[in-house]
């Protein structure tokens, strides 16, 4: 059986394991003929220009690159010259028309990092974490115009730890994408593939993260905390005003053999190099920390330079919501 001609749709560098593993021992499934990928963007404190991951992969395959702006009837016409079996998305960041939905020969497909229909949106990776979930995954799904909702097919499901940030998750999620394409592109060239209606009953949303979303209300269980710092890392990141200075808390963990109590927020005295923090409920232990202008750190290293006295309270702001049963107004 031939390999499928595939066009891919993204540019996060989330999907280049996926990609690289497509042009060597999964050629056999796909053969990524085209790549459209957002527009080269200002980056960083000079605001360089710069190309995404994405596209510079498939410059160094020599795989044509598409950057339209805005998703038009060239981009159609574009799609429609590649001849393409399918195109698959991933975290491509503009909202196909339906006309261009229905371009390639076996229609449009997504790989969307939740176990659908859990987390639909823009930000399931971070939520899933600071919503503290033990396991999460990516899902193959064909688009349809409304969000996240189309028909599944298949998904790899992932653990998460109890430490785990974001940034692991995300790696780990960036894992699964190959055995889970594996799976399904034969499927899909065999015409066996079959599709699931989602249960939209079930379904959450998750909107796109702001600054504010790295706020701390002590006030909160020790484990909602723990996870809401892990999530939020490595952006927004949550921090604190200490000493005057916005600290960004990494990682941290619930503890549960500190005898020591106090209000929420207070600094307790434990162990040297931990730094342990009451809260609404239990205690929570901040595992990585960084001062303004300086590396992300363990707190043991971090607390030898910037010393945090006990007793020490730490100030509460609010935390806004992050998940909702309804799509996010932008």
């Amino acid at each position: 059986m031939p390999a499928l001609r595939l066009v891919f749709m993204g540019s996060d560098p989330i999907a280049l394991p996926l990609l690289d593993w497509l042009a060597g021992e999964g050629a056999g499934c796909a053969q990524v003929v085209a790549v459209f990928t957002q527009p080269d963007r200002p980056v960083g404190r000079g605001h360089k220009v710069t190309a995404n991951g994405i596209k510079l992969w498939a410059q160094a395959k020599g795989i044509p690159v598409h950057q339209p702006d805005r998703i038009t009837e060239v981009v159609r016409l574009e799609l429609a010259a590649c001849a393409a079996d399918l195109a698959l998305v991933m975290a491509y960041g503009h909202i196909l028309r339906d006309d261009v939905i229905a371009t390639p020969r076996l229609g449009t497909f997504n790989l969307h990092t939740s176990l659908l229909p859990a987390y639909r949106g823009a930000s399931p990776i971070q939520t899933a974490v600071a919503s503290g979930e033990r396991e999460t995954g990516v899902t193959f799904m064909r688009i349809v115009r409304q969000l996240d909702a189309g028909p599944s097919v298949d998904a790899e499901r992932v653990a998460i730890a109890p430490t785990d940030t974001a940034l692991e998750v995300e790696a780990k999620l960036s894992a699964a994408c190959i055995p889970l394409v594996g799976r399904v592109l034969p499927q899909i060239a065999a015409g066996t593939v079959i599709e699931h209606s989602q249960d939209a009953s079930r379904a959450t949303f998750c909107r796109r993260l702001a600054k504010e979303d790295g706020g701390l209300d002590f006030t909160a269980p020790a484990a909602v905390l723990a996870a809401r710092i892990n999530g939020m890392f490595p952006w927004p990141a949550c921090s604190v005003e200490i000493a005057g200075q916005p600290v960004k808390f990494g990682q941290a963990i619930e503890c549960h053999v500190l005898r020591d109590t106090g209000s929420p927020g207070e600094v307790l005295v434990g162990e040297p190099g931990r730094l342990l923090v009451a809260t609404g409920r239990g205690t929570l232990e901040v595992l990585r920390l960084q001062r303004p202008g300086g590396k992300m750190l363990p707190a043991g290293e971090f607390l030898r330079g910037f010393a945090i006295a006990p007793r020490t309270v730490l100030p509460s702001v609010s935390m806004p919501s992050l998940v909702g049963s309804v799509p996010f107004r932008k």
